[in-house]
């Protein structure tokens, strides 16, 4: 019978970034941090692999690997100068292919096994070789778009892996929920146009890109009416999270009965993240994932796949995905969340819930949802 798969790779964990002082260049006035680098470093994905070890939750799924993207999966989304531009950054030693994307001279090779990770993770579930799947994948990939890096995304991981499963005759409906606390714009960019691609993020307003996520853009083309944004207020938390899901996200889903769910999973808007203003906790995921796995059993089949995004927050990173993983496996292995009474208590008042609730309605009548 099959499990609950969880890809992962070693060489992921050492992609490397630049001279940053979190999302600044270091000089001038800004000093290097005393850990120094990018929020995106390895330890948040390496300490929730060490915290399933020391659990034992990683016993209850498969832990299988994946070969890199080859040439074909990534020409269907980047052009070949893109991709030759990145190979030659990384032979002289490494670089930066678009300010805040900076990556050694192994990047190209570690991102493309990246998205090898999400692409396979993608074919076990529509092979039937897993139940579900949940891709560490590093560098993430939402923000890239198919000739510009941006946001710490190198490759297009999740676009890699849907156009490599539609060429293999695997899916034609695919739907693509994005948590991560940042819009998802290179996913949104990609299958804009698209009618066979449903996108749907969930994001804190305004947060990053900047000019990005605003519920008017709707599609275009054949694409026209498959973009669904919903921008959340800051300090919204885990109430602004289940109730866009009950109006927006779960209607949506059910209207376009894909083939396949997959999750761009972001645990950047938990409430210890320094990089947003959310206040979500394992619960928040852990909640979004089982409502989720319920819409992919009730019409794809179960067919659920999850590729890691953001998450910066090296000491809750670990407790929210471990919270992910233990549902979706179906395990009873539980890291108990040492952060959650103290998320509780910070969660917004009466008052403030009442009028992000008033938004999602009004976001929900948008997009026509009563």
């Amino acid at each position: 019978m099959a499990q609950a798969a969880f890809f992962w790779n070693e060489r992921c964990f050492w992609h490397s970034g630049g001279n940053y002082a979190s999302v600044a260049p270091v000089g001038g006035l800004i000093e290097p941090l005393k850990a120094g680098g990018l929020p995106e470093n390895p330890e948040t994905k390496r300490r929730l692999k060490s915290l399933m070890d020391v659990t034992g939750l990683i016993g209850d799924v498969t832990c299988p690997s994946a070969a890199p993207a080859t040439e074909e999966d990534l020409r269907r989304i980047h052009p070949a100068a893109y991709l030759e531009s990145f190979r030659r950054i990384c032979a002289a030693g490494g670089g930066e292919l678009t300010q805040g994307t900076p990556f050694g001279p192994d990047g190209f090779d570690i991102a493309a096994l990246s998205a090898g990770l999400v692409k396979q993770a993608l074919l076990s579930v529509l092979n039937g070789s897993a139940e579900n799947a949940y891709a560490l994948s590093r560098p993430p990939g939402h923000h890239c778009l198919p000739d510009q890096s941006m946001g710490f995304c190198l490759l297009a991981n999740i676009a890699v892996a849907i156009e490599a499963a539609i060429a293999g005759g695997l899916t034609e409906r695919i739907a693509v929920v994005d948590w991560d606390v940042h819009h998802g714009n290179g996913t949104e960019g990609i299958f804009l146009d698209r009618g066979d691609v449903l996108t749907i993020s969930l994001h804190q307003e305004n947060n990053f890109p900047r000019d990005s996520g605003g519920i008017a853009t709707r599609g275009s083309g054949n694409g026209e009416g498959y973009n669904i944004n919903i921008p959340l207020l800051p300090g919204g938390g885990h109430d602004s999270y289940l109730y866009a899901f009950e109006r927006i996200v779960e209607p949506a889903l059910t209207d376009f009965r894909p083939d396949v769910i997959i999750v761009a999973c972001g645990y950047d808007a938990s409430g210890l993240d320094p990089l947003s203003r959310m206040l979500a906790s394992s619960e928040t995921y852990r909640e979004m994932t089982e409502r989720t796995m319920a819409l992919a059993n009730e019409f794809c089949d179960g067919r659920l796949v999850l590729a890691h995004e953001g998450g910066y927050s090296e000491v809750y990173v670990p407790f929210c995905g471990h919270a992910v993983i233990q549902a979706l496996s179906g395990s009873d292995v539980v890291a108990p969340d040492p952060f959650a009474d103290r998320l509780r208590k910070q969660q917004a008042n009466e008052r403030f819930r009442t009028l992000q609730r008033e938004l999602i309605d009004e976001q929900a009548a948008f997009f026509g949802f009563s």
